[in-house]
Protein backbone atom coordinates (compact mmCIF):
# COMPACT_ATOMS: atom_id res chain seq x y z
CA UNK A 1 0.00 0.00 0.00
CA UNK A 2 0.94 3.49 -0.60
CA UNK A 3 2.18 5.66 2.59
CA UNK A 4 -0.90 7.31 4.61
CA UNK A 5 -2.74 10.16 2.46
CA UNK A 6 -4.45 10.08 -0.84
CA UNK A 7 -2.95 7.60 -2.73
CA UNK A 8 -3.59 5.05 0.28
CA UNK A 9 -7.50 5.89 0.31
CA UNK A 10 -7.86 5.70 -3.54
CA UNK A 11 -6.19 2.28 -3.13
CA UNK A 12 -8.59 0.83 -0.25
CA UNK A 13 -11.31 2.33 -1.49
CA UNK A 14 -10.75 0.69 -5.25
CA UNK A 15 -9.99 -2.62 -3.15
CA UNK A 16 -13.10 -2.79 -1.51
CA UNK A 17 -15.04 -1.45 -4.73
CA UNK A 18 -13.23 -4.49 -7.10
CA UNK A 19 -13.65 -7.36 -3.95
CA UNK A 20 -17.95 -7.11 -5.22
CA UNK A 21 -16.91 -6.33 -8.91
CA UNK A 22 -14.90 -9.74 -8.43
CA UNK A 23 -18.00 -11.35 -7.58
CA UNK A 24 -19.98 -9.82 -10.43
CA UNK A 25 -17.36 -10.36 -13.36
CA UNK A 26 -17.02 -14.08 -12.33
CA UNK A 27 -20.08 -15.11 -12.00
CA UNK A 28 -22.39 -11.57 -13.49
CA UNK A 29 -23.20 -13.23 -16.39
CA UNK A 30 -24.11 -16.77 -14.69
CA UNK A 31 -26.79 -15.20 -12.33
CA UNK A 32 -28.41 -14.44 -15.21
CA UNK A 33 -28.39 -16.85 -17.28
CA UNK A 34 -28.80 -19.76 -14.38
CA UNK A 35 -30.75 -18.30 -11.73
CA UNK A 36 -32.81 -15.40 -13.22
CA UNK A 37 -33.34 -18.27 -16.57
CA UNK A 38 -32.47 -15.34 -18.91
CA UNK A 39 -31.48 -16.97 -22.60
CA UNK A 40 -27.92 -15.94 -23.63
CA UNK A 41 -28.51 -14.06 -26.40
CA UNK A 42 -31.11 -11.64 -24.65
CA UNK A 43 -28.07 -11.48 -21.63
CA UNK A 44 -25.69 -10.07 -24.39
CA UNK A 45 -28.70 -7.81 -26.06
CA UNK A 46 -29.11 -5.97 -22.48
CA UNK A 47 -25.13 -5.31 -21.65
CA UNK A 48 -25.25 -3.76 -25.34
CA UNK A 49 -28.82 -1.95 -24.77
CA UNK A 50 -26.45 -0.57 -21.32
CA UNK A 51 -22.93 -0.19 -22.87
CA UNK A 52 -24.66 1.88 -25.61
CA UNK A 53 -26.34 4.74 -22.77
CA UNK A 54 -23.01 4.60 -20.98
CA UNK A 55 -21.54 5.74 -23.50
CA UNK A 56 -23.30 8.66 -23.90
CA UNK A 57 -22.50 9.72 -20.27
CA UNK A 58 -18.87 9.28 -19.59
CA UNK A 59 -18.00 12.45 -21.61
CA UNK A 60 -20.66 14.54 -19.77
CA UNK A 61 -19.86 13.54 -16.47
CA UNK A 62 -15.67 13.65 -16.95
CA UNK A 63 -16.75 17.15 -17.82
CA UNK A 64 -18.67 17.87 -14.23
CA UNK A 65 -16.05 16.85 -12.43
CA UNK A 66 -13.55 19.21 -13.98
CA UNK A 67 -16.20 21.94 -13.07
CA UNK A 68 -17.54 20.74 -9.55
CA UNK A 69 -14.69 18.81 -8.49
CA UNK A 70 -14.11 15.00 -9.04
CA UNK A 71 -14.52 13.35 -5.80
CA UNK A 72 -18.41 14.07 -4.54
CA UNK A 73 -19.37 12.99 -8.24
CA UNK A 74 -17.00 10.34 -7.86
CA UNK A 75 -18.63 9.18 -4.51
CA UNK A 76 -22.16 9.29 -6.37
CA UNK A 77 -21.66 6.92 -9.15
CA UNK A 78 -20.61 4.71 -6.66
CA UNK A 79 -23.56 5.17 -4.48
CA UNK A 80 -26.03 5.01 -7.96
CA UNK A 81 -24.13 1.84 -8.89
CA UNK A 82 -25.00 0.25 -5.21
CA UNK A 83 -28.48 0.86 -5.55
CA UNK A 84 -28.43 -0.55 -9.08
CA UNK A 85 -26.81 -3.24 -8.55
CA UNK A 86 -29.19 -4.64 -5.45
CA UNK A 87 -32.03 -4.36 -8.11
CA UNK A 88 -30.66 -7.41 -10.03
CA UNK A 89 -32.50 -9.38 -7.48
CA UNK A 90 -35.86 -8.35 -8.63
CA UNK A 91 -35.23 -9.28 -11.78
CA UNK A 92 -37.98 -11.42 -13.40
CA UNK A 93 -37.44 -10.90 -17.39
CA UNK A 94 -35.90 -9.10 -20.14
CA UNK A 95 -37.17 -5.41 -19.37
CA UNK A 96 -36.62 -5.70 -15.85
CA UNK A 97 -33.34 -6.59 -16.50
CA UNK A 98 -32.48 -4.15 -19.17
CA UNK A 99 -33.51 -1.23 -16.55
CA UNK A 100 -31.44 -2.72 -13.90
CA UNK A 101 -28.27 -3.29 -15.48
CA UNK A 102 -28.17 0.40 -17.91
CA UNK A 103 -28.43 2.28 -14.43
CA UNK A 104 -25.19 0.08 -13.38
CA UNK A 105 -23.86 0.26 -16.62
CA UNK A 106 -23.97 4.43 -16.83
CA UNK A 107 -22.72 4.64 -13.19
CA UNK A 108 -19.67 2.79 -13.39
CA UNK A 109 -18.43 4.44 -16.79
CA UNK A 110 -19.59 8.08 -15.20
CA UNK A 111 -17.25 6.67 -11.95
CA UNK A 112 -14.30 5.71 -14.84
CA UNK A 113 -14.87 9.37 -15.75
CA UNK A 114 -15.18 11.06 -12.85
CA UNK A 115 -12.15 9.30 -11.30
CA UNK A 116 -9.73 9.76 -13.60
CA UNK A 117 -9.04 13.39 -12.58
CA UNK A 118 -8.23 12.46 -8.80
CA UNK A 119 -5.97 10.15 -10.04
CA UNK A 120 -4.01 12.56 -12.00
CA UNK A 121 -4.03 15.22 -9.11
CA UNK A 122 -3.10 12.60 -6.18
CA UNK A 123 -0.63 10.79 -8.22
CA UNK A 124 2.46 12.86 -9.03
CA UNK A 125 4.19 13.28 -11.76
CA UNK A 126 3.35 9.82 -13.26
CA UNK A 127 -0.30 8.81 -13.25
CA UNK A 128 0.01 5.78 -15.18
CA UNK A 129 2.49 4.43 -12.99
CA UNK A 130 -0.22 4.98 -10.23
CA UNK A 131 -2.69 3.87 -12.49
CA UNK A 132 -1.05 0.65 -13.16
CA UNK A 133 -0.70 0.45 -9.84
CA UNK A 134 -4.45 0.65 -9.20
CA UNK A 135 -5.50 -1.93 -11.90
CA UNK A 136 -2.93 -4.54 -9.86
CA UNK A 137 -5.07 -3.63 -6.81
CA UNK A 138 -8.13 -4.27 -8.80
CA UNK A 139 -7.54 -7.88 -9.49
CA UNK A 140 -6.44 -8.17 -5.76
CA UNK A 141 -9.73 -7.42 -5.20
CA UNK A 142 -11.26 -9.15 -8.24
CA UNK A 143 -9.13 -12.55 -7.16
CA UNK A 144 -10.54 -12.41 -3.86
CA UNK A 145 -13.83 -11.71 -5.15
CA UNK A 146 -13.87 -14.87 -7.79
CA UNK A 147 -13.04 -16.98 -4.82
CA UNK A 148 -16.33 -16.59 -3.58
CA UNK A 149 -17.84 -16.74 -6.75
CA UNK A 150 -16.07 -19.89 -7.38
CA UNK A 151 -18.46 -21.16 -4.42
CA UNK A 152 -21.80 -19.51 -5.90
CA UNK A 153 -20.86 -21.32 -8.90
CA UNK A 154 -20.30 -24.23 -7.48
CA UNK A 155 -23.49 -24.15 -5.21
CA UNK A 156 -25.77 -22.77 -8.44
CA UNK A 157 -28.80 -21.91 -6.57
CA UNK A 158 -30.89 -18.93 -6.42
CA UNK A 159 -30.26 -18.04 -2.88
CA UNK A 160 -26.14 -18.25 -3.67
CA UNK A 161 -26.51 -16.27 -6.49
CA UNK A 162 -28.76 -13.63 -4.78
CA UNK A 163 -26.14 -13.21 -1.39
CA UNK A 164 -23.55 -12.62 -4.09
CA UNK A 165 -25.83 -9.69 -5.34
CA UNK A 166 -25.93 -8.45 -2.28
CA UNK A 167 -22.24 -8.40 -1.61
CA UNK A 168 -21.41 -6.67 -4.67
CA UNK A 169 -24.12 -3.56 -3.63
CA UNK A 170 -22.63 -3.36 0.09
CA UNK A 171 -18.76 -3.03 -1.49
CA UNK A 172 -19.67 -0.40 -4.08
CA UNK A 173 -21.50 0.99 -1.08
CA UNK A 174 -18.56 0.84 1.31
CA UNK A 175 -16.11 1.96 -1.29
CA UNK A 176 -18.08 5.21 -1.63
CA UNK A 177 -18.12 5.85 2.56
CA UNK A 178 -14.43 5.37 2.23
CA UNK A 179 -13.59 7.69 -0.47
CA UNK A 180 -15.09 10.76 1.73
CA UNK A 181 -12.24 10.76 3.28
CA UNK A 182 -10.20 12.35 0.40
CA UNK A 183 -9.87 15.87 0.82
CA UNK A 184 -11.88 17.90 -1.97
CA UNK A 185 -10.49 18.33 -5.44
CA UNK A 186 -10.81 21.81 -7.01
CA UNK A 187 -12.11 22.20 -10.02
CA UNK A 188 -10.31 22.08 -13.44
CA UNK A 189 -11.67 23.97 -15.43
CA UNK A 190 -14.12 27.21 -15.10
CA UNK A 191 -17.88 26.68 -15.71
CA UNK A 192 -17.53 28.25 -18.79
CA UNK A 193 -14.58 25.82 -19.96
CA UNK A 194 -14.90 23.88 -23.17
CA UNK A 195 -17.48 21.19 -23.08
CA UNK A 196 -16.14 19.63 -26.20
CA UNK A 197 -12.21 19.97 -26.66
CA UNK A 198 -12.05 16.46 -26.33
CA UNK A 199 -14.93 15.79 -28.96
CA UNK A 200 -12.85 17.71 -31.68
CA UNK A 201 -9.79 16.05 -31.28
CA UNK A 202 -9.59 13.53 -33.98
CA UNK A 203 -6.12 11.13 -33.33
CA UNK A 204 -7.27 11.04 -29.70
CA UNK A 205 -10.51 9.52 -31.02
CA UNK A 206 -8.90 7.04 -33.40
CA UNK A 207 -7.33 6.18 -30.39
CA UNK A 208 -10.17 5.79 -28.37
CA UNK A 209 -12.03 3.65 -30.79
CA UNK A 210 -9.18 1.66 -31.52
CA UNK A 211 -8.52 0.84 -27.86
CA UNK A 212 -12.27 0.55 -27.81
CA UNK A 213 -12.46 -2.57 -30.15
CA UNK A 214 -9.82 -4.33 -27.87
CA UNK A 215 -10.83 -3.47 -24.78
CA UNK A 216 -13.46 -6.14 -26.03
CA UNK A 217 -10.71 -8.80 -24.73
CA UNK A 218 -11.76 -7.59 -21.34
CA UNK A 219 -15.21 -9.73 -21.59
CA UNK A 220 -13.56 -13.01 -23.49
CA UNK A 221 -12.70 -14.14 -19.73
CA UNK A 222 -15.63 -12.72 -18.18
CA UNK A 223 -18.69 -13.70 -20.37
CA UNK A 224 -17.43 -15.93 -23.49
CA UNK A 225 -14.99 -18.01 -21.62
CA UNK A 226 -17.77 -18.94 -18.42
CA UNK A 227 -20.19 -19.73 -21.16
CA UNK A 228 -17.29 -21.45 -23.32
CA UNK A 229 -16.66 -23.85 -20.30
CA UNK A 230 -19.99 -24.74 -19.40
CA UNK A 231 -21.74 -24.79 -22.55
CA UNK A 232 -18.87 -26.23 -24.89
CA UNK A 233 -15.78 -27.99 -23.05
CA UNK A 234 -15.69 -30.87 -20.68
CA UNK A 235 -14.25 -29.39 -18.30
CA UNK A 236 -15.39 -28.97 -14.30
CA UNK A 237 -17.52 -25.70 -14.05
CA UNK A 238 -15.01 -24.81 -11.10
CA UNK A 239 -12.32 -23.98 -13.97
CA UNK A 240 -14.52 -20.81 -14.26
CA UNK A 241 -13.02 -19.50 -11.15
CA UNK A 242 -9.88 -20.90 -11.57
CA UNK A 243 -9.34 -19.00 -15.01
CA UNK A 244 -10.49 -15.51 -13.66
CA UNK A 245 -8.05 -16.13 -10.66
CA UNK A 246 -5.27 -16.94 -13.28
CA UNK A 247 -5.64 -13.70 -15.03
CA UNK A 248 -6.11 -11.86 -11.73
CA UNK A 249 -3.27 -13.23 -9.62
CA UNK A 250 -0.92 -12.62 -12.90
CA UNK A 251 -2.46 -9.05 -13.17
CA UNK A 252 -1.63 -8.17 -9.30
CA UNK A 253 2.07 -9.47 -10.23
CA UNK A 254 3.07 -7.77 -13.43
CA UNK A 255 0.61 -4.98 -13.75
CA UNK A 256 3.18 -2.24 -12.41
CA UNK A 257 6.37 -4.07 -13.88
CA UNK A 258 4.80 -4.28 -17.44
CA UNK A 259 3.75 -0.23 -17.29
CA UNK A 260 7.59 0.55 -16.12
CA UNK A 261 8.15 -0.80 -20.14
CA UNK A 262 5.61 0.89 -21.29
CA UNK A 263 6.83 5.00 -20.76
CA UNK A 264 6.14 7.00 -24.02
CA UNK A 265 3.50 6.69 -26.45
CA UNK A 266 5.79 5.23 -29.08
CA UNK A 267 6.24 2.39 -26.39
CA UNK A 268 2.78 1.66 -26.05
CA UNK A 269 1.81 1.74 -29.66
CA UNK A 270 4.47 -1.18 -30.06
CA UNK A 271 2.73 -2.66 -26.51
CA UNK A 272 -0.87 -2.45 -28.49
CA UNK A 273 0.98 -4.81 -31.13
CA UNK A 274 2.30 -7.40 -29.09
CA UNK A 275 -1.43 -7.56 -27.26
CA UNK A 276 -3.05 -8.13 -30.62
CA UNK A 277 -0.87 -11.42 -31.55
CA UNK A 278 -1.17 -12.27 -27.99
CA UNK A 279 -4.92 -12.30 -28.23
CA UNK A 280 -5.13 -13.78 -31.26
CA UNK A 281 -3.03 -17.00 -30.25
CA UNK A 282 -4.99 -17.13 -26.90
CA UNK A 283 -8.42 -17.57 -28.72
CA UNK A 284 -6.99 -20.17 -30.63
CA UNK A 285 -6.21 -22.05 -28.00
CA UNK A 286 -9.57 -21.65 -26.72
CA UNK A 287 -11.51 -22.82 -29.67
CA UNK A 288 -9.34 -26.04 -29.30
CA UNK A 289 -10.39 -26.67 -25.81
CA UNK A 290 -14.06 -28.05 -27.13
CA UNK A 291 -14.40 -31.58 -27.86
CA UNK A 292 -11.42 -33.14 -26.47
CA UNK A 293 -10.84 -34.98 -22.70
CA UNK A 294 -11.72 -32.85 -19.62
CA UNK A 295 -7.88 -33.16 -18.77
CA UNK A 296 -6.45 -31.59 -21.61
CA UNK A 297 -9.18 -28.83 -21.88
CA UNK A 298 -8.54 -27.61 -18.82
CA UNK A 299 -4.99 -27.20 -19.90
CA UNK A 300 -5.56 -25.48 -22.80
CA UNK A 301 -7.86 -23.30 -21.00
CA UNK A 302 -5.28 -22.35 -18.65
CA UNK A 303 -2.52 -21.66 -21.24
CA UNK A 304 -5.14 -19.85 -23.64
CA UNK A 305 -5.55 -17.61 -20.24
CA UNK A 306 -1.94 -16.98 -19.41
CA UNK A 307 -1.56 -16.20 -23.25
CA UNK A 308 -4.25 -13.91 -23.17
CA UNK A 309 -3.45 -12.11 -19.90
CA UNK A 310 -0.01 -10.81 -20.96
CA UNK A 311 -1.70 -9.60 -24.05
CA UNK A 312 -4.08 -7.74 -21.34
CA UNK A 313 -0.85 -6.32 -19.65
CA UNK A 314 0.14 -4.74 -22.13
CA UNK A 315 -3.00 -3.11 -23.80
CA UNK A 316 -3.91 -1.69 -20.55
CA UNK A 317 -0.17 -0.23 -20.00
CA UNK A 318 -0.46 0.61 -23.45
CA UNK A 319 -4.46 2.53 -22.86
CA UNK A 320 -2.97 4.27 -19.52
CA UNK A 321 -0.05 5.86 -21.37
CA UNK A 322 -1.54 7.61 -24.58
CA UNK A 323 -5.26 8.21 -22.21
CA UNK A 324 -2.75 9.88 -19.93
CA UNK A 325 -0.11 11.71 -22.08
CA UNK A 326 -1.93 12.94 -25.27
CA UNK A 327 -4.62 14.40 -22.92
CA UNK A 328 -3.94 18.04 -21.40
CA UNK A 329 -4.56 18.93 -18.04
CA UNK A 330 -6.78 20.91 -17.52
CA UNK A 331 -9.76 18.85 -19.34
CA UNK A 332 -8.18 15.80 -17.60
CA UNK A 333 -12.06 14.33 -16.66
CA UNK A 334 -13.16 15.42 -20.24
CA UNK A 335 -10.44 13.51 -22.22
CA UNK A 336 -10.46 10.47 -20.15
CA UNK A 337 -14.46 10.67 -20.42
CA UNK A 338 -14.16 10.56 -24.08
CA UNK A 339 -11.29 7.77 -23.96
CA UNK A 340 -13.69 5.68 -21.41
CA UNK A 341 -16.41 5.61 -24.69
CA UNK A 342 -13.93 2.70 -25.96
CA UNK A 343 -14.09 0.74 -22.66
CA UNK A 344 -18.24 1.84 -23.63
CA UNK A 345 -18.32 0.37 -26.84
CA UNK A 346 -16.51 -2.49 -25.56
CA UNK A 347 -19.34 -2.99 -22.93
CA UNK A 348 -22.15 -2.17 -25.41
CA UNK A 349 -20.45 -4.32 -27.89
CA UNK A 350 -18.38 -6.92 -26.36
CA UNK A 351 -20.96 -9.16 -24.75
CA UNK A 352 -22.95 -9.72 -27.69
CA UNK A 353 -20.12 -10.12 -30.35
CA UNK A 354 -18.66 -12.66 -28.56
CA UNK A 355 -21.61 -14.54 -27.63
CA UNK A 356 -22.75 -14.40 -31.36
CA UNK A 357 -18.67 -15.14 -32.76
CA UNK A 358 -17.67 -17.48 -29.50
CA UNK A 359 -20.93 -19.38 -28.02
CA UNK A 360 -23.51 -19.12 -30.78
CA UNK A 361 -21.20 -19.98 -33.97
CA UNK A 362 -18.55 -21.95 -31.76
CA UNK A 363 -14.69 -22.73 -32.94
CA UNK A 364 -14.78 -20.33 -35.75
CA UNK A 365 -15.94 -17.48 -34.24
CA UNK A 366 -12.90 -17.69 -31.78
CA UNK A 367 -10.50 -17.43 -34.65
CA UNK A 368 -12.66 -14.50 -36.13
CA UNK A 369 -12.21 -12.77 -32.67
CA UNK A 370 -8.43 -13.39 -32.40
CA UNK A 371 -8.17 -11.52 -35.83
CA UNK A 372 -10.04 -8.55 -34.70
CA UNK A 373 -8.00 -7.81 -31.84
CA UNK A 374 -4.55 -8.67 -33.72
CA UNK A 375 -5.65 -6.41 -36.86
CA UNK A 376 -6.69 -3.58 -34.12
CA UNK A 377 -3.16 -4.13 -32.74
CA UNK A 378 -1.53 -3.51 -36.34
CA UNK A 379 -3.83 -0.41 -36.82
CA UNK A 380 -2.52 1.28 -33.28
CA UNK A 381 1.08 2.31 -34.16
CA UNK A 382 0.17 4.75 -37.09
CA UNK A 383 -2.53 6.04 -35.04
CA UNK A 384 -0.59 7.14 -32.29
CA UNK A 385 1.82 8.87 -34.23
CA UNK A 386 -0.94 11.16 -35.76
CA UNK A 387 -1.68 11.78 -32.12
CA UNK A 388 1.53 12.77 -31.04
CA UNK A 389 2.14 15.37 -34.29
CA UNK A 390 -1.23 16.84 -33.43
CA UNK A 391 -0.87 16.70 -29.50
CA UNK A 392 2.71 18.30 -30.26
CA UNK A 393 0.79 21.07 -31.91
CA UNK A 394 -1.52 21.81 -29.54
CA UNK A 395 0.48 22.31 -26.83
CA UNK A 396 2.25 24.98 -28.92
CA UNK A 397 -0.57 27.14 -28.69
CA UNK A 398 -2.41 28.90 -25.74
CA UNK A 399 -3.77 27.07 -23.12
CA UNK A 400 -7.73 28.03 -21.56
CA UNK A 401 -7.08 30.09 -18.22
CA UNK A 402 -8.56 27.86 -15.37
CA UNK A 403 -8.49 28.19 -11.48
CA UNK A 404 -6.76 24.64 -11.31
CA UNK A 405 -3.50 26.22 -11.73
CA UNK A 406 -3.63 27.76 -8.40
CA UNK A 407 -5.00 25.33 -6.56
CA UNK A 408 -2.81 22.41 -7.87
Amino acid sequence: MPDAGPQRILAVSNLVYTLGSGLHLTAGVLYFTEAVRLPAGEVGLGLGIAGLLALVLGVAVGHLADRRGARGIYAATLVVQALATAGFVLVDGFWPFVVVVCAAAAAKAAGTAARSPLIRHHAGDRPQQFRAYLRAVTNVGISLGALLAGWVVQVGTLTAYRLMVAGNAFAFAAAAVILLRLPPLAPLTAAGGPRRIALRDRPYLLLTALDGVMAVQFKVLTVAVPLWIVGATTAPAWLVSATMLTGTVMVVAFQVRAGRGVDSPAAAARAYRRAGVAFLLACSLFSLSAGVPAGVAAALLLTAVVIHTVGELWHSAAGFEVSFALAPHHATGQYLGVFGLGAGLAEALGPGLLIALCITWGRPGWYVAGAMFALTGLAAPPAVRWAQRHHHAARTRPAPAHPASAAA
